[in-house]
């Protein structure tokens, strides 16, 4: 097994509304991204949203997420997935919520699944921690991954890294 980096996305001065990775070759079995994330949410906790190829249907989730206290489980579908902590502009200063995405088969005809392991990183209260299961029903290979807040820029710092598998 062999792990390549495709590229690294890093936000500038300023912020963003969204980093996106465009023309993913197709030469690798599966793909991981990691990311690192803070936002201009006034919120120690906030959700980073996620959409392959451009597509604003056809996702679906089961998620479990522990907050130190308690955990809660859910399933559903929308037009994004929404499981990638990130830390708020109000947050533990300097901390970014981080998570590791798998994209399993990523180039073949089947529907599309990704596994999500995150967390939102406070030196005080509202950290959490999130795994969850992904799917997609496009069959089309994944070309493009865009992430984003709806409504917050991604604040400086912010990076993703793509790495294929083969």
């Amino acid at each position: 097994m062999t792990m390549t980096l495709v590229e690294t996305i890093t936000v500038g001065s300023g912020g963003a509304s969204s980093i996106e990775f465009t023309g993913i070759p197709q030469d690798g079995k599966d793909l991981v991204v990691t990311f690192s994330s803070r936002t201009a949410r006034v919120n120690s906790v906030g959700f980073v949203e996620t959409q392959i190829n451009a597509l604003t249907s056809g996702y679906s989730y089961l998620y479990f997420y522990g907050d130190g206290s308690s955990v809660t489980s859910s399933s559903g579908g929308g037009n994004s997935w929404r499981w990638i902590y990130t830390n708020g502009d109000d947050s533990t200063s300097n901390t970014f919520g981080s998570a590791q995405l798998y994209f399993s088969n990523y180039s073949s005809s089947n529907a599309k699944s990704v596994s999500v392991d995150s967390v939102g990183e406070n030196n005080a209260t509202a950290a959490r921690a999130i795994l969850s299961a992904n799917s997609h029903t496009t069959t089309a290979a994944i070309t493009s991954i865009k992430f984003f807040e709806t409504s917050y820029n991604l604040l400086e710092h912010t990076t993703a890294s793509l790495y294929t598998i083969s």
